[in-house]
């Protein structure tokens, strides 16, 4: 009796123990949903456009650019949680987006292959200290030109005006633009150019700060703040990887003009690059980059803004 009774209980432990496996497997899928960033979905490279390289090309005026011929490539800076302008594939490290496409392309108009570019992340409190220090030659990431910041560093461009809103979850129905963020939660990169904005002429919302969107992006998902305030393009980009819970509300507030950060008095560079980038939007390179990046977020390519060649420093 007692031999019948334990048998069938040993010959289910081996399925009890196969089934136990197959929940700890499936317990990291299961916790997958809504916590974090939206997922990635972003440019397919072979879609990417493909830069002519001027290989006559020549600046000994510029030590930066010296210094990168010497060593065969540029360190250029960027953002890596950026969808569509520049982000960072955790698997793979390989950056993508219209800003990564910008860099790309004016390198190549610089002597150097788009494909031997050295991308490294600098966050926005840092990249004036970056550039000063050497640690990158040029800066390419939703750097908004302003008359402070041409003290510390220098500015080709701009090539892209975006404007500063806001990004809320779909559910959310009582923020429609900046004048709705009294006693609000909102959340934006630790020394930038939205931060501030909103510190000045909205001190009653309750500002909460990052070194990177992405966290505040988390955060949004996760109800712990109200709103993530940035330049539109930005924001536009992580709507369209999770449409069904985030959405941009109101109309832009700001203008920023995004520029091309290079240290502070070399102007041949600087100059350089505004040439380059007059050149890859006449011959249709700055759309190709747009319609292959910023532009699978729905929003078609704008006109290029003006390139503000201002006189040597």
């Amino acid at each position: 009796m007692s031999r019948d009774t334990r048998a069938p209980r040993a010959r289910l432990l081996p399925v009890l123990s196969v089934l136990l496996a197959l929940l700890a497997l499936l317990a990291p899928l299961a916790a997958c949903g809504k916590d974090g960033s939206p997922p990635a979905k972003g440019p397919a490279p072979e879609q990417l456009p493909h830069y002519a390289v001027d290989r006559t090309f020549t600046l000994p005026a510029s030590p930066t650019w010296k210094r990168a011929k010497k060593r065969g490539h540029f360190v250029v800076g960027a953002k890596e949680d950026q969808p569509y302008l520049g982000e960072k594939d955790p698997a793979t490290g390989v950056y993508s987006g219209f800003d990564i496409e910008i860099a790309k392309m004016l390198s190549a108009s610089l002597g150097f292959p788009g494909d031997s570019v050295r991308f490294r992340t600098i966050a926005s409190a840092n990249r004036e200290t970056a550039l000063q220090n050497g640690q990158i030659d040029y800066y390419v990431g939703t750097y908004t030109i302003n008359a402070n910041r041409k003290k510390l560093v220098g500015f080709a461009g701009p090539y892209y005006m975006a404007g500063q809103s806001l990004l809320v979850r779909k559910d959310t129905d009582d923020i429609h633009g900046p004048q709705d963020l009294a006693g609000k939660r909102v959340c934006s990169a630790a020394g930038s150019t939205p931060y501030q904005r909103i510190k000045d002429d909205y001190p009653k919302a309750v500002l909460v700060a990052y070194d990177t969107y992405s966290v505040c992006v988390d955060n949004l998902l996760t109800y712990q703040v109200d709103a993530v305030t940035t330049d539109d393009a930005i924001l536009i980009g992580y709507a369209a990887k999770a449409p069904d819970e985030l959405k941009v509300v109101g109309r832009p507030f700001s203008k920023e003009p995004y520029g091309i950060g290079v240290p502070h008095g070399d102007n041949a560079l600087r100059f350089a690059l505004d040439d380059a980038l007059a050149a890859r939007e006449k011959n249709g390179d700055w759309k190709r980059a747009y319609n292959a990046t910023l532009g699978l977020s729905g929003v078609p390519a704008p006109q290029p803004p003006l390139i503000d060649r201002y006189p040597a420093s």
